[in-house]
């Protein structure tokens, strides 16, 4: 890890927590991932080689600590209290990137929303009893790929090949600005649908039933609520 030489505390804060990629898996961690595989999950186009040096970095400067699985095989890594001193650090940088920066195609990956969606906003209250397969058709540079989201026992996550239940309901992202900004609660996903920016397929209830998974939304405009009313500027920090 580099120096800048400098006693300043945002200059020895800068060398922990500015490198590329470390504020992401930073990020990764505190929404509770705990494997190797689940950080990278979050970072699509981080190699697996930079993930490891920027994981044994964050070791290194006290942030993260790593141990053995009981099993032996690979490891856990679990943020240390400094690492867990840092989610105001993300949080406050999360909300100046929402009040002063544009949302864009480039800031629209849509592997990305499903994971958030999966991962930090599922509304497991809403799930229904039996499992359902929904399947993803997902833009990826000039091409597509498929995700799909399993519900199963209570819970869901993301799969990156195809279980073999059978598809119950296939969402296709057509415009993947519209998907984040549906995700951001910028806009509902009445106004995704008729924008064709997002299309569903399947039984009536379950696509009505869907969209509600998503706790996102509703936790972004609460947000965005609570700030504005706090600072009077009509923003909010996600």
């Amino acid at each position: 890890m580099k120096t800048y030489g400098q006693y300043c505390p945002i200059a020895r804060g800068s060398e922990v927590l500015a490198e590329r990629w470390t504020p992401i898996i930073l990020r990764n961690l505190l929404l509770g991932c705990r494997t190797f595989n689940e950080i990278a999950a979050g970072a699509p186009g981080l190699s697996r080689a930079l993930l490891t040096k920027r994981l044994h970095e964050l070791e290194r400067a006290g942030v993260i600590a790593i141990h053995p699985k009981p099993d032996g095989h690979g490891s856990v890594y679990e943020p240390t209290t400094a690492g867990r001193d840092l989610q105001a650090v993300l949080s406050a940088l999360g909300g100046w990137a929402e009040k002063w920066t544009d949302l864009t195609q480039e800031h629209s990956e849509p592997d990305y929303v499903l994971w958030a969606w999966c991962r930090a906003y599922l509304r497991r209250d809403l799930l229904p009893e039996a499992r359902v397969l929904v399947r993803f058709d997902l833009p990826r540079g000039g091409r597509r790929v498929n995700h799909w989201l399993l519900i199963e026992r209570g819970d869901g996550e993301v799969c990156r090949t195809d279980p073999g239940f059978g598809d119950d309901a296939v969402v296709t992202v057509h415009d993947p600005l519209v998907f984040a900004r549906w995700h951001l609660g910028l806009i509902p996903w009445a106004t995704a649908l008729r924008l064709k920016g997002v299309e569903i397929r399947g039984p009536r209830d379950l696509c009505r039933a869907v969209p509600t998974w998503n706790g996102g939304p509703d936790h972004a405009r609460k947000r965005r609520a609570a700030a504005a009313s706090k600072e009077g500027t009509g923003t909010a920090a996600l």
